[in-house]
């Protein structure tokens, strides 16, 4: 294993070498066209989101309006069959710039499709804090390499409408008077809610719904109970060989969430969820649901169109979903033993997070026009605008401090250790699979037992054993059935 470890350390930096001599040459070249009147063209890779929400289209607009005397104008890379930049990028069909997480671009990282690039390079280096830098520090042979611009930090968020707050919840969910609702910062007050929902409307409305199968949403039920991706070597670098997913107890967090499965529908089982979410939290049916911050204004839309269909004028629609919309963290306390049925005593909860940033692509032509651009869209007034159209957390500390609020508590989190990054290298690819079929599998046990089939996990011994069977799976795909 040492041996492939300093061979990949040879190759990588032999390839940054070589990357820097290319993308002189081409940068060269690219000056020259440009002195010719040749316009470069970048093409750009953004999220759905971006996309959707019109976004990209006003960042793009506003780029090729500041660079149109220099030579240089974006695109959208419009290439979904060719997003993929390992296996399209050597063809000259992926994008120049790409905004991803940082499990997606560190992927690229380790393979050489993206470029090692300057901190210096960039105006927004001082203002990101060394957290966000580090999801896109790769470490060989000794030597740290920046691949990639953080952007925002991501972390599962939970949604509700403030208006569908109970009336009594000051007097009967607020045991500790803080003025919040005791559902909203504690798992077992979530889910003695979410049971008061279903029993007071016969089923036809429910609490907390989420997809279950989705580790990234919930991976609590995990990493609260001491569980984890992977652990550290001597050097504080990831060991890929550690998966911990089965480790300390985390079969109690993942009987909670079999437990807690029982009270939604069955739509939890699988993605349909995400994709209704955020009409079914607007019309009420659902009271609560756990997605990412770039997602609010896809929960703010929906909210707003039922306010149009009662009758209310756009604006007033718009500023009624504003007003009622509720973001904010994940209940902060699980019950230690994993039952949140009773209270009792109670660990911190731990979610799964994520940075996302820009990445220039290894086969770009046009390493400094990329450089120019990925400048403009991390500047101060384009990372400004990203947060107020998506409701994203920017990394920014200026703009971060400015917007305030949901950006502030995402930090403050991080930097107390209730976010857990997703790992920044190659083999996290081989996680989500068998763990999402495993999340799968724990929430339709809720509705085999329902129906009076035979349960798979109907205890700690059993959960165990599918915990580690998991990570087997896993350091398999990663070590056995790759080779």
């Amino acid at each position: 294993m040492k041996g492939l470890k300093n061979a990949f350390a040879l190759l990588l930096i032999s390839s940054l070498g070589v990357c820097m001599t290319a993308c002189g040459s081409d940068n060269a070249k690219a000056a020259a066209d440009s002195a010719n009147g040749e316009v470069i063209t970048l093409r750009i890779l953004e999220n759905d989101t971006a996309k959707q929400e019109g976004y990209l289209d006003e960042l793009l607009s506003a780029f090729n309006e500041a660079y149109k005397d220099k030579g240089i104008q974006a695109v959208d890379a419009n290439m979904e069959e060719y997003s993929n930049l390992a296996e399209n990028g050597p063809y000259g069909y992926g994008p120049d710039v790409l905004y991803q997480a940082n499990d997606k671009l560190m992927a690229y990282a380790e393979d050489k499709h993206i470029l090692a690039l300057n901190r210096d390079d960039f105006e927004c280096a001082s203002l990101i804090p060394e957290e966000a830098w580090d999801a896109f520090t790769i470490a060989v042979d000794g030597k740290q390499y920046t691949c990639a611009i953080p952007v925002n930090v991501q972390e599962p968020m939970l949604f509700y409408r403030k208006d569908k707050l109970p009336e009594d919840w000051e007097s009967q969910w607020d045991e500790d008077g803080d003025k919040t609702p005791d559902f909203l910062q504690n798992w077992s007050s979530l889910y003695q809610y979410s049971q008061q929902i279903v029993e007071t409307s016969d089923g036809q409305n429910y609490g907390l719904v989420a997809s279950c199968k989705d580790l990234y949403m919930m991976a609590q039920f995990d990493f609260s109970y001491g569980g984890y991706v992977f652990g550290k070597d001597e050097n504080g670098l990831t060991n890929a060989e550690d998966v911990g997913f089965g480790k300390g107890d985390a079969a109690k967090g993942m009987l909670g969430l079999r437990q807690f499965a029982g009270l939604m529908n069955e739509e939890c089982i699988d993605d349909s969820i995400s994709q209704n979410r955020y009409a079914k939290v607007a019309d009420g049916t659902y009271f609560c649901s756990i997605s990412t911050p770039d997602t609010y204004v896809l929960f703010h839309d929906r909210l707003a169109d039922v306010y149009k269909a009662e009758g209310s004028s756009d604006e007033e629609a718009d500023q009624k979903a504003t007003e009622n919309l509720g973001m904010v963290e994940l209940p902060g306390k699980m019950p230690a033993d994993g039952d949140l049925s009773k209270k009792g005593d109670t660990v911190d909860t731990v979610v799964m997070g994520g940075v996302n940033g820009y990445g220039i692509s290894a086969y770009t032509e046009h390493r400094e026009a990329c450089i120019e651009f990925v400048n403009f869209a991390t500047s101060r007034e384009m990372i400004k605008r990203r947060a107020e159209i998506l409701g994203v957390a920017p990394t920014r500390s200026d703009v971060a401090q400015e917007m305030g609020g949901t950006t502030s508590m995402i930090f403050e989190s991080l930097n107390a250790g209730h976010i857990s990054l997703m790992p920044s290298v190659k083999a996290v690819d081989q996680i989500w699979d068998p763990m999402g079929t495993l999340l799968s599998d724990v929430a339709k046990d809720a509705f085999r037992e329902k129906k009076g089939e035979t349960v798979k996990y109907a205890d700690e011994a059993s959960m165990q054993e599918a915990l580690d069977k998991a990570s087997k799976s896993i350091y398999d795909a990663i070590y056995t059935l790759s080779n």
